[in-house]
């Protein structure tokens, strides 16, 4: 049994990147960029206005006001789109819709609702005095042509494909999704949906796996629930090895009778890294390799297995795909933590901002069997092994669960 800090050491030393593909922005969300996105051009890409109304020469609206208008001549009409190259005169102005050009001359728009209005007639009259500049959008004023947008390692959201189509990015560059074989063993494992017999339990495992796997960006080519059967799990394991970056798997990894796994690995030439970790839950952790495919086996128990991936496989898959890190955090304790004395500890637990801190605490289900403690969980909470409670008050790392944001106190 070794430390979770040498494991963690040990397991970054056999990481790597995989290759990067092109794909149609329509297919590029929840993928990790490989590129950085840069502007193309500045925006607004001209000066353009921001209401519809007037471009017109400040200086020819001095002291004007509504009881005493000034008149200007009404020479154009430009609409957002409509390129103009007119150029105003002394005592011109030009109907201006938002979006569209300011014409050469002009400094500043009048709002529509400042004059006499739009109309077919030769003048206009203005009720406002404009100053210099006034509801113009500046060129350049938001982004610059060639500043980073976007960079490198970042997951595309809504966000990021909204700005890249923006400045006109069809295509994008993102890593490859890491191919996963997940399974399960066990006799006693049943499908959701079907009638359970005496002895037997539902497969969850492998569909919180799943859904995991899809959230982090990845991909599952491979999935089944063998049962206690050596040949078949050699079978599928000597093809997950072939195809598969991570192969994961959820129990077999203990000291039961029946816990083929670990030793089909060795039978396949799969390295052993490691076995056991100081950590509750999970202590059976397995990590190895074979030629360029990871291997982690989690333990059966429905928390052990969630937290397991969270804490061991979420992060390896980032790194894989060049996403940026997730930073883990700091918080204060509301409610006790139990610690162990010989065991790095992980619990599901709650976190909210209070009074401009990050405030703590664990769930009250501490099993591993337990998996509702995950539903009112936002995060995971983690302190090193030692004597007693760490109590209100005290510090707390905390791990938010990266498709929930903080919450309030329940």
């Amino acid at each position: 049994m070794i430390p979770v800090q040498e494991a963690k050491s040990i397991i970054q030393g056999e990481l790597y990147q995989l290759g990067s593909e092109i794909v149609q922005l329509n297919d590029a969300g929840n993928r990790i960029l490989a590129q950085d996105i840069v502007a193309t051009f500045p925006s607004p890409q001209f000066d353009n206005s921001a209401m519809d109304g007037f471009a017109v020469r400040a200086a020819d609206t001095n002291g004007t006001s509504k009881g005493n208008p000034g008149t200007l001549k009404m020479v154009s009409v430009i609409s957002a789109g409509s390129p103009s190259d007119i150029t105003l005169k002394i005592g011109e102005c030009a109907q201006c819709m938002t979006g569209a050009k300011i014409p050469n001359g002009a400094d500043a728009i009048v709002m529509v609702e400042d004059s006499s209005g739009f109309s077919d007639l030769e003048s206009v009259q203005i009720f406002l005095e404009a100053t210099s500049g006034k509801h113009i959008r500046k060129k350049g004023e938001e982004i610059k042509e060639g500043e980073v947008l976007i960079s490198k390692g970042t997951c595309i959201t809504p966000s990021e494909i909204g700005t890249c189509a923006t400045f006109g990015y069809g295509k994008v560059s993102v890593a490859k999704k890491p191919k996963i074989a997940i399974f399960g063993t066990g006799d006693e494992l049943i499908e959701p949906g079907n009638e359970l017999k005496p002895g037997e339990i539902y497969n969850s495992n492998l569909y919180v796996f799943a859904e995991l796997v899809e959230r982090v960006g990845a991909e599952v080519i491979m999935r089944n629930v063998i049962k206690d059967d050596r040949n078949a799990l050699h079978s599928f394991l000597s093809e997950a090895l072939e195809k598969c970056d991570i192969v994961i798997s959820s129990g077999g990894v203990s000291m039961g009778r029946f816990d083929y796994v670990r030793d089909v690995f060795m039978e396949l030439g799969v390295h052993e890294h490691f076995w056991k970790v100081a950590q509750k839950p999970g202590k059976p952790l397995f990590f190895g390799t074979g030629n360029s495919t990871l291997i982690f086996g989690l333990p059966g128990n429905p928390v052990s297995s969630y937290i397991g991936f969270m804490e061991w496989v979420w992060p390896v898959l980032e790194t894989m795909m060049g996403k940026t890190e997730t930073k883990k955090l700091t918080g204060i304790l509301k409610k006790p933590f139990p610690r162990d004395k010989s065991k790095h500890r992980f619990l599901f637990g709650k976190a909210w901002l209070e009074d401009g801190k990050l405030v703590c605490k664990p769930s009250t289900k501490t099993g591993s069997h337990m998996i509702t403690s995950s539903l009112e969980a936002n995060c995971l909470l983690e302190s090193p092994l030692g004597d007693g409670l760490l109590v209100e008050g005290q510090s707390i790392t905390a791990s938010l669960l990266p498709w929930l944001s903080l919450g309030q106190e329940r």
